[in-house]
Formats: structure tokens, C-alpha cells, sequence
């Protein structure tokens, strides 16, 4: 055990190094980054199990921050881990640095999470604790039993809502790899805590089924005594509530303490109060970015420890390898972020079906040919029929987690952000379930997995208005063109930051549900619906669909119009086209499944699809900006400009003019 002494001179290297930083960068967070020094160094010098030399070795231990302010923290602390430089530290928040305001995913150099909206990356926890123990029985591996997940949250991720959720879930699966340090310091941005909460933490976490420790978070020896008590329960996932000082060793101008004080949670130090603190801390204001040399052999000797642990640990997984050498491929592949092989051609669809049950029946096939892939729903799977896939496996229960289904409740964005912690994990492809309307509860999600580049699977059902009698409040309108902006959206790769599909017809899921899978780069997106839908004419080429945008029926010569939409509109215009036949005008009918993929494509291929200057009419059950782009100047969008109504959805169609008639209307008046 290392002395008091060196742990606490060590504690306060991280806190001198996280106000300096901030202090230089004139922008930051140092109150919290103080408070929490002393858990995190006790976790990474004495605890936490990795390989510095192999950062993404599958066994190894994880830590995600929640409270992404806290940067200054987990970058000092790495910096004594030897991730960071001294340089790199004094770049905080500038252009280019690899120490941004908050912390950005890169395993080689730590980060396992991107965090900054609070009560995701305790949750993204949550996933990753899930995924340790489905690989741990579907695998045999005993590296990833060995496992443990680390989460770090402040009393603002306690505050935020998805903390209900992630909280609820883990005790009920009884998460026992799972240990969450609750850095409880009683301050927050604005105000004290006790001005916005009055609840005993404890007996909440306690009620949902976790091991609740209460400590001083600011001791060394208490927090490892809460370690071993973590480390030894075998039921439950703990909580170590720490009680922690804001702005540990903090001094005014005039020396006086600056502890437990609002203005050191966001906003530097400041003048004679930063020099007055590197002083009481025992650095020289001059020259703080520093570390000290007994810390530098506390982290060289945990180095040594580190090497002895994996050694033992590699030579576990090499005998396991030995014995089963077919998974050990079939793992690596699974962390290589391989496409899974599926028998595309092999899944039968039936005739005239909805998307959502296109979905089912394609899911069935992924859940018998795909072992690492985890499917979840939020208490809806019987009717966004996720249940294609949980009819061939069983839900995760607490101490089983030999099925591959996970049953979220009613959690939209705590679901979603367990996927993504699941994908954050590796090794398993993750997919979750919800009706469309209700992905307005997993935006936040939705954009943190896509600007960490992490291929989750959304399965939106019910896409329309024509859920019919459930009314407006169910009737997705404006969902489609919130989440087409993401395709819209590069991130920092170049790339479209996802993939959304809204598929035709039965047949075209099957190629968007391929499109999907296939995707190990980007989110994707499957927007599916709940009636049933007229497959598109024979002949169809359905893998143009790979294209985005795609030909389903033409004319002979020049098209007098080109029709465009996506979905069960593609179905409708089809049906005008006939009317329109019968007044000899030549049509085009275009499906475009996704307009981010077809944009992708070649000028010459978009081109060759929807001509410049050619007259469009495009039909969108959603508000007509979804199609807006891809009709131009020349063109006419039907679409929908209000909320829903109730009514059975053929009712609803008639009046909102989705219907044959209505399109060979609209393009009689546009010629």
C-alpha cells in the first residue's frame, strides 16, 4: 500500500495541475477537478486494470466520466499515467489540442467516453456493464468477468433525469462489475445543492437495489476501504458517495479559503487566488505544471504493477483462445468492428406488409446469425417488433445474461444511451426500438453516438401521421426533418454523421436493414411503419437502394414529371402515376431512402436521377422540407404542415390529401 502521504502529495499534483490549466486557458472548470483528485488517483494508481502498452486491450477495466467539465481532471490524471504531456495539458480548450473543453473519446490516449450533457456518461456505464457481462456468457472469455466498469458523476448527473433511468436499470440487472463514484460536494454552477434538492441519494440508490457506501471522499484510506467493499460485492452494482470539497486547497486574494465556493465550479481561479492556491498546495506559481518526482514513482511502480496483472490476465485469455479458437476469431472480428455475414438473400418477406414487420422478419435473421448483436426496446417490442428478434433469444435478467435482448422500460434516452455505452464497450452491435415520435426523447443520444462515430442501430416505427387513432400526440411530423438534419451533418471525419433510411416497401427494409448493418461507421437509422405498405411494382431494383436514391419506374423518353418521396408515399405516387399513364403523361418515380447516402453519391448519378431543371413533385408525410432539396426551384412538395389529427388513418390520408387522386392532381396543375 502506498503511504498517505505520497497519495495525498499526489492528489494535489492533479489539483495543481487542473487550476493551472484552466488558469491558462482563462476558460474552464477547477472547483470540481479539485474536489475529485483524491478518488481518481486511488482508482488509477492502485486500482484500475489496463495495459499501458495495448490501451485497447478487450479485458481491461473502464472509466467514464459523467460531468465532462471536469476535463481538467481526467487529463491531469492521465498525464500522470503518461497519456498526456505537460504541453499538452497547457493546451486546454485551444484549436487542434487533444485536451479540448470536454473530453472526446480516444482510447489510445484513456478517454473511453465523449461526456458533457450530465447523466449520459454514468449511463454510457451502464451499457458498457451490460455488454461485459453479455460477452462474458456468450463467450466464455473469463477476461471480461474479470471486468470492471468505473463511473465518475457529480450531483448535477445525479440531478438529470436519465439518472432514474440508468440507476433503476442497473440495480434491476443486478450489475455487480459496475462501481459509480458520486463526487457529493454540495455546490453546483449557480447555487448550493440544497437550494434545488432535498432527497436522501442514498436510500434512492438503495430502493432501486445498489450497495450505497458513504465516505469521505477527500481520504485516501476510506475511499480504497469502499473500493474492496465494491470490488467484493457480488449482487449488486454500489455507489460510493463521496463527500468531496469543491475547490479543494483553494485560497482568495487574501488567502483566505476559497472551499466549498460557487465561483470555483465554472470560471479560473484568478489572480492573487491562483498563486495564493499553488502556494498552499506546494507549487511554485511560476513553474505549475509540474509533476512532482515521489509521483512520478508512484505511477512508474504502478506501471510495473500493471504488467504483472495483464501478464496473468493474457495468459488466462491465450488458454481460453487455445481451447476455443473458432470465438477467439469470431471476438476479434467483433472488436475489429467487422460487418457481420448475413444471408440477405436467404430472408423472405411477405407481400404487402408493413416496414415494421419487414423489420421483424429481418431481425429474426439477425438474432440467429448475428451472436454479438444486443437488440433492446422501450417496452414496446410487441409493437415496434423488436419481438422478431427476442422470439429467437430471451431478455437479460440479474445473474443471466445468456440472451441477447434488453428489456429498457419505458427509458427512451436511457435506452439509447445503454446502446451507446454498449457500442463504447465493443464487441457487440447494439439496436434499439421506439415509436418514431418518441425518438424526440433520444435526440441528446442521438447526437453524442454520432459525433463519437458509434454504429447504433435506431428502430423508429409508426413514422406518420397515419398511426391514425392515437392522434397528434403519437403522429410523428416534424420527427423526420429533425433527424435528416443529421444527415446533413458532417463530423470531424468528413463523413455524413448518420445514416437514415426510411424504406418503400417490405423488400426495401430488407436492403435499408442491410445498409444498416453494414454501417460500422456512422448511427443509422431505420424509420418504418406501422401499416401496411403496396410493394413497389416487379422489376424494382431494390440494391439501388445502396445508392440513396433510386429509379423504380420510368417512362420511355424524357419523363414529363419525376416523382420523389421516401416511405409509404413512394407506394402513392406508383398509384398517381397510373392515373396520370391514362392521360399519357410519362412519369419517373424516384424512392429516396435516404437523401444524406444519395448526396454521397456522384453529381453524375444524382444527375442521372433527378435532372437539374427537371419539374419534381415530392410527397412527404412529414413537413415538406424533407423533400425540399431534392425537388429544386422547379418543383412542388406535398407534405404536411401541421400537427396530426385523430382518426383511422384511411380517413386521414383522404383529408390530408395522400392519395392517388391528390397526386395526379397536384402534377396536372404543375404541367
Amino acid at each position: 500500500m502506498n503511504s498517505k502521504q505520497v497519495m495525498n502529495h499526489a492528489a494535489d499534483n492533479i489539483r495543481i495541475l487542473a487550476a493551472s490549466m484552466v488558469e491558462k486557458a482563462k476558460s474552464g472548470h477547477p472547483g470540481g477537478a479539485m474536489g475529485g483528485a483524491d478518488f481518481i488517483n486511488v482508482l488509477y494508481s492502485e486500482y484500475l486494470q489496463y495495459d499501458p502498452k495495448n490501451p485497447k486491450w478487450e479485458g481491461r477495466d473502464r472509466f467514464f466520466l459523467d460531468p465532462g467539465h471536469m476535463s481538467p481532471m481526467l487529463y491531469s490524471q492521465l498525464a500522470l499515467a503518461g497519456k498526456f504531456t505537460i504541453d499538452e495539458l497547457k493546451q486546454l480548450r485551444q484549436w487542434g489540442s487533444p485536451t479540448p473543453g470536454h473530453p472526446e473519446v480516444d482510447v489510445e490516449r484513456g478517454i473511453e467516453n465523449t461526456s458533457g450533457p450530465l447523466g449520459q456518461g454514468h449511463t454510457f456505464a451502464v451499457g458498457a456493464a451490460i455488454a461485459a457481462k453479455f460477452l462474458a456468457a456468450r463467450t466464455g472469455n473469463p477476461t471480461f468477468a474479470k471486468e470492471t466498469i468505473y463511473a465518475y458523476i457529480s450531483d448535477g448527473g445525479i440531478q438529470e433525469e436519465i439518472s432514474q433511468g440508468s440507476g433503476r436499470i442497473a440495480g434491476h440487472l443486478g450489475l455487480d462489475n459496475l462501481i459509480m463514484f458520486y463526487d457529493s460536494n454540495d455546490i453546483q454552477l449557480s447555487t448550493e445543492t440544497k437550494d434545488v434538492m432535498t432527497e436522501d441519494t442514498a436510500m434512492k440508490y438503495r430502493a432501486w437495489g445498489w450497495n450505497v457506501l458513504e465516505i469521505n471522499g477527500n481520504d485516501c484510506d476510506e475511499i480504497r476501504k469502499a473500493l474492496d467493499a465494491a470490488k467484493a460485492e457480488t449482487k449488486r452494482p454500489t455507489l460510493i458517495i463521496g463527500k468531496c470539497i469543491m475547490g479543494k486547497g483553494a485560497r482568495k486574494d487574501d488567502n483566505s479559503s476559497y472551499e466549498r465556493n460557487c465561483k470555483t465550479h465554472g470560471a479560473p481561479l484568478g489572480g492573487d487566488a491562483y498563486k495564493n492556491t499553488m502556494i498552499n498546495l506546494g507549487a511554485d506559481p511560476e513553474n505549475p505544471f509540474v509533476i512532482f518526482d515521489d509521483v512520478k514513482e508512484l505511477y512508474a511502480k504502478r506501471a510495473q504493477e500493471l504488467e504483472t496483472i495483464v501478464a496473468a490476465r493474457y495468459e488466462e485469455e491465450k488458454a481460453w483462445a487455445a481451447a476455443n479458437p473458432e470465438k477467439a476469431a469470431q471476438l476479434k472480428d467483433w472488436f475489429n468492428g467487422v460487418a457481420p455475414k448475413v444471408d440477405w438473400a436467404g430472408i423472405q418477406q411477405k407481400a404487402n406488409d408493413a416496414t415494421r414487420n419487414a423489420s421483424a422478419t429481418v431481425l429474426g435473421a439477425l438474432a440467429e446469425q448475428v451472436p454479438n448483436m444486443i437488440c433492446s426496446s422501450a417496452d414496446l417490442s410487441n409493437s415496434d417488433k423488436t419481438d422478431g428478434f427476442l422470439k429467437k433469444t430471451h431478455a437479460f435478467q440479474s445473474g443471466d445474461f445468456t440472451g441477447a435482448f434488453f428489456q429498457a422500460g419505458v427509458a427512451e434516452l436511457t435506452m439509447a444511451c445503454c446502446c451507446i455505452g454498449m457500442a463504447l464497450h465493443g464487441g457487440v452491435i447494439a439496436a434499439c426500438g421506439t415509436f418514431f415520435v418518441f425518438s424526440d426523447y433520444m435526440k441528446p443520444a442521438v447526437r453524442m453516438a454520432a459525433l463519437m462515430q458509434l454504429p447504433v442501430k435506431f428502430i423508429w416505427t409508426h413514422d406518420a401521421f397515419r398511426v391514425g387513432e392515437d392522434g397528434p400526440t403519437h403522429e410523428p411530423v416534424e420527427q423526420e426533418a429533425q433527424i435528416r438534419l443529421m444527415e446533413k451533418l458532417k463530423n470531424h471525419h468528413g463523413k455524413n454523421s448518420m445514416l437514415v433510411l426510411r424504406p418503400a416497401d417490405a423488400k426495401e427494409t430488407t436492403e435499408a436493414w442491410k445498409l444498416a448493418m453494414e454501417n460500422i461507421d456512422t448511427p443509422s437509422a431505420l424509420i418504418l411503419s406501422r401499416q401496411n405498405i403496396t410493394d413497389l411494382p416487379e422489376g424494382t431494383k431494390y440494391a439501388e437502394a445502396a445508392k440513396g436514391g433510386y429509379i423504380v419506374t420510368d417512362s420511355e423518353g424524357t419523363p414529363d414529371i419525376i416523382m420523389v418521396a421516401s416511405g409509404s408515399e413512394v407506394s402513392t405516387l406508383v398509384a398517381g402515376a397510373e392515373l396520370l399513364h391514362k392521360d399519357g403523361i410519362k412519369t419517373r418515380i424516384v424512392s429516396v431512402p435516404s437523401e444524406g447516402l444519395f448526396r454521397s453519391q456522384s453529381k453524375e448519378y444524382q444527375e442521372s436521377i433527378i435532372p437539374t431543371g427537371a419539374k419534381v413533385f415530392g410527397l412527404t408525410a412529414g413537413l415538406p422540407v424533407n423533400l425540399e432539396g431534392l425537388v429544386g426551384p422547379n418543383g412542388k412538395v406535398w407534405g404536411l404542415e401541421s400537427f396530426g389529427f385523430s382518426a383511422p388513418y384511411k380517413v386521414l390520408d383522404e383529408k390530408l390529401g395522400f392519395t392517388a387522386e391528390n397526386v395526379y392532381n397536384q402534377v396536372k396543375a404543375m404541367l
